[in-house]
């Protein structure tokens, strides 16, 4: 104990030296490693602050007592000093701060260039003439709203390309039940159908109340100039709006416009949630929930939210908060989102009213993430428990990591190994490994090469595989299990392996040492979470096969051709969108992608033809 405190004071000192300016400190383990990255308008005030005795939170105790040294950055404003904590947060991943995962996890609507675009979900937002909206919280999400959009709009859902497939096959079903505009029949304009869309557009925004008295003014117009059949599409529009805005919650009036951000926090875990207003009704809905370790302070979600709205097309006009944060952050957020809206945004906490009573609810159901985050931690924890007893563990398994082989006859040879922490799967853990040492389809010889190469990064000291896992399971049996045991050994490592042992249904019914079975037949709850893990192995290790297969197949029909190899292949391919549209284009055309030269273009040129004539 004297000891740590002479290490805080020596700390303290340190913080003490530090510029009353903007800047980022980064605070360091005892390996080294980041724990902890946190930006400050004053750095030596808030570093010193972790260091003195006074009053602190359980998280940040946590913190403090794992930390032996600190880095720090000078920033000459507060937004420099919020981007570079951002930058820094994504390269250590720090366990103690809170973290947005990457933008193309998240899904977008697109509303796609042309006489006649079309809606679509997309993960990625490329620099192109098309229209972005969100990011949303989920594909179900996106989904919906598109599903949505069509059957209120009577926007096509088909695969048809326009104005190339007008009147090239009879309308489908959905003309039919008059869900359609039908584009295909010719029967809409392009002008009309572009005024569909920028309803649609408007919609996106939030902007019901807007789409509504376009559609009435084009309505009307068509009605004076008696095109009445386009009236008629705009009436029934106008009356499916108003349709669709009965089945929305209105929570605020007609013409709120703004987003309401709530946050939770105990000693178990913490929970940011975010409701989005758009035009008094509730729009989309974000959760963020994070584990108990995670310093979930006033000032971290403020960092947290300029992260957050740094990746959203739209910034509102106004953000309610359900807590208090410090006047420097608050202003710090309002600056920021300003700045990115090129309009005042105003960034506030309600005492009371209607918005004060909003924030309560989001706050509630940030709540009620946490509480649901623990009851299934709970169960959870007593699955590993009773699984710890089962195999008779020293320690609690923590972290597992389960191991499967996949192949397609005796190519691609893939292992697949997936990550469980706490009871909850780790995807961002995952890995696969590329077989190639491996003769033919030799099972032992792939696990004993893919964990040799997992175990070898044991000691990096960095990323997702210097955690060491608590206990590895593997899809096979006690063979499997000898051969990575021998593994161990060889590395002088000592962690408890596994084999899950299928039955005649793909399911594990056993447990198993390189000697014996160990049952788990009256043991259900273990039985479900082997399953599920031994399922999800599975899936991962075969889909990364099946990528590997599909990559190599996609490119296998020209490599045939002389000078083509793989990687011209795949120029090739990406640039014409596959082998079929590759045919049908002229031998200038092949010649003006990058990397194939004009002798390049010949031979494909004339392999396509001389394809045709047999």
């Amino acid at each position: 104990m004297a000891i740590r405190e002479e290490e805080l004071a020596k700390l303290l000192e340190k913080a003490n030296t530090l510029p009353l300016c903007p800047g980022v400190y980064v605070m360091k383990g005892r390996d080294g490693g980041v724990v902890y990255v946190g930006k400050s308008r004053k750095l030596k005030n808030r570093v010193s602050q972790y260091f003195h005795n006074g009053e602190k939170n359980i998280k940040t105790e946590r913190m403090v007592a794992s930390v032996c040294d600190f880095d720090y950055y000078v920033c000459a404003t507060e937004i420099e000093a919020l981007t570079l904590e951002n930058t820094l947060i994504k390269r250590y991943t720090p366990k103690y701060n809170i973290r947005l995962k990457d933008a193309k996890s998240y899904p977008y609507i697109k509303i796609t260039d042309g006489e006649y675009p079309t809606l679509l979900m997309t993960r990625r937002r490329e620099n192109d003439k098309g229209r972005y909206f969100g990011p949303y919280s989920g594909v179900s999400t996106v989904y919906s709203v598109i599903g949505t959009l069509q059957r209120t709009l009577g926007l096509p859902n088909c695969k048809r390309r326009f104005p190339r497939d007008i009147g090239a096959e009879r309308p489908c079903i959905y003309y039919q039940m008059n869900r359609c505009c039908g584009v295909c029949t010719g029967q809409i304009s392009p002008e009309e159908y572009a005024g569909l869309i920028r309803t649609a557009a408007d919609i996106l925004r939030g902007n019901i109340s807007g789409a509504k008295r376009a559609l009435t003014e084009e309505m009307m117009r068509a009605s004076d100039e008696e095109r009445y059949e386009a009236a008629a599409r705009c009436r029934d529009t106008i009356a499916a709006l108003e349709r669709l805005r009965s089945k929305q919650h209105m929570v605020e009036s007609p013409d709120t416009e703004e987003d309401v951000v709530g946050l939770y926090t105990d000693e178990f875990g913490s929970c940011v949630s975010v409701f989005c207003i758009r035009a008094g009704v509730v729009a989309d809905t974000d959760r963020f929930p994070f584990g108990r370790d995670v310093i979930v302070d006033e000032g971290a979600v403020i960092s947290f939210l300029c992260d957050y709205y740094a990746k959203r097309e739209y910034i509102p006009k106004t953000v309610l908060l359900s807590f208090e944060p410090e006047e420097e952050d608050r202003e710090l957020l309002a600056a920021f989102l300003s700045e990115k809206a090129g309009r005042k945004t105003e960034v506030r906490t309600p005492e009371r009213g209607a918005s004060r009573a909003l924030c309560e609810t989001v706050r509630a159901n940030a709540e009620e993430a946490v509480r649901l985050a623990r009851k299934q931690a709970e169960k959870d924890d007593g699955v590993l428990t009773r699984l710890c007893e089962l195999l008779g563990l020293e320690s609690y398994p923590s972290r597992i990591e389960a191991y499967d082989i996949s192949n397609y006859g005796e190519e691609h040879l893939t292992a697949g190994m997936v990550v469980c922490e706490d009871g909850r799967m780790k995807k961002s853990d995952y890995r696969y490994f590329r077989i190639g040492s491996v003769e033919g389809t030799d099972d032992y010889g792939s696990m004993r090469e893919a964990l040799s190469r997992r175990l070898a990064h044991l000691s990096d000291g960095e990323g997702s595989f210097s955690h060491r896992p608590d206990l590895i399971l593997l899809d096979g049996g006690m063979n499997h299990v000898a051969v990575v045991r021998q593994v161990l050994r060889e590395m002088h490592e000592d962690i408890p392996v596994f084999g899950m042992v299928k039955d005649n249904y793909h399911k594990t019914r056993a447990l198993c040492t390189d000697s014996e079975e160990i049952s788990i037949a009256r043991e259900n709850a273990v039985y479900v979470f082997l399953y599920k893990l031994q399922e999800e192995v599975h899936r991962f290790t075969i889909s990364r096969m099946q990528a590997a297969k599909r990559k190599t197949l996609r490119t296998s029909s020209l490599t045939v051709i002389p000078g083509i190899g793989p990687a011209k292949a795949k120029r090739l391919l990406d640039a014409f969108g596959g082998a079929g549209a590759l045919r049908e284009v002229s031998e200038e055309a092949i010649a003006g992608v990058d990397g194939i030269s004009a002798r390049d273009a010949k031979a494909v040129y004339a392999h396509f033809r001389g394809t045709e004539k047999k």
